[in-house]
């Protein structure tokens, strides 16, 4: 740990702000360690943490959470998002298209408000890495929180057709039901298999891959050459299925550049402004420039 990290450490009191990342499980979480670096380096006394809560009452469990002054707010992740929309008396725009949330909030009135980043923060990271999703054919893995919030901004960023597939039929049709009157000029269409052909690009939204024995999600020797595999996982890193397309010579996509993307809109979200100006996302990693530098 560097002289940044342990003079930060020492300065957290009980005046500290907590960022908890809900989730069951968080082991796979990396916004903590993104978070805590740049707290530690504007020398902002918070912190942020997995928090790994049962499904048993989360939404209560998460208001209770909310209403502490400690609490500067709470990051979501699976299986949570769509559930802990519960949780907020307000959701903003993207949340309520996708009918899912990654953040929330205590408002100046009291009130808890809720928000989604991941759709942002997956396309952003597209285009950082020089793929347009305009006018393509997509795959997508999952019709989940992280799924939906995808789906939404690629119809946003105007893909084609996005095909969705999910093992829960009955979500993904509701969920392209929505964004087909949000998004008219792109085709949803829910798929009772994972068919990649006539795709230029497949997104992997679902939890296959979080651990060492879960199976592909789709096999990739039946990919066209040149399909873009994405995964939104991001630990590990090289997930089996952007492995396993790497070694038949297709380009790949890492989840890590979808939490990079949305940091400055994480860190508005939660009052931090002058710091999200301050984000440089690039080369796989989130850096911070100098205060003077800052537009």
């Amino acid at each position: 740990m560097d002289s940044e990290f342990s003079t930060a450490w020492r300065r957290l009191s009980g005046e500290s702000l907590l960022f908890p990342v809900i989730g069951h499980p968080v082991a796979q979480v990396r916004a903590p360690l993104v978070f805590n670096d740049l707290f530690a380096r504007a020398g902002i006394a918070a912190v942020s943490f997995g928090l790994a809560l049962p499904p048993e009452r989360v939404v209560e469990t998460c208001r209770a959470l909310l209403a502490s002054s400690s609490v500067g707010g709470l990051l979501v992740t699976v299986p949570y998002k769509k559930v802990l929309c519960a949780a907020a008396d307000r959701l903003g725009a993207d949340a309520r298209v996708a009918g899912s949330l990654n953040a929330l909030r205590r408002g100046p009135d009291g009130t808890f408000e809720g928000d989604l980043f991941d759709g942002t923060g997956f396309v952003r990271g597209l285009h950082a890495a020089g793929h347009l999703p305009a006018g393509r054919n997509i795959l997508l893995l999952g019709a989940g929180g992280a799924g939906a919030a995808i789906a939404a901004k690629l119809g946003a960023a105007g893909a084609a057709l996005v095909k969705v597939f999910d093992p829960q039929a009955g979500s993904a049709e509701t969920l392209a039901a929505r964004l087909r009157e949000h998004y008219p000029g792109t085709g949803f269409r829910v798929e009772a298999a994972p068919d990649a052909q006539g795709c230029d690009i497949v997104i992997n939204a679902s939890p296959l891959g979080l651990r060492p024995e879960d199976p592909l999600p789709l096999d990739p020797a039946r990919l066209a050459p040149g399909t873009l595999v994405c995964d939104i996982i991001m630990k590990p890193a090289t997930t089996a299925l952007l492995r396993a397309a790497q070694e038949r010579g297709l380009p790949v996509h890492r989840g890590g550049a979808m939490l990079d993307h949305q940091v400055p809109a994480y860190l508005e979200f939660f009052g931090f402004a002058d710091l999200a100006r301050r984000v440089e996302t690039g080369s796989g990693q989130v850096t911070l420039r100098p205060a003077a530098a800052a537009p």
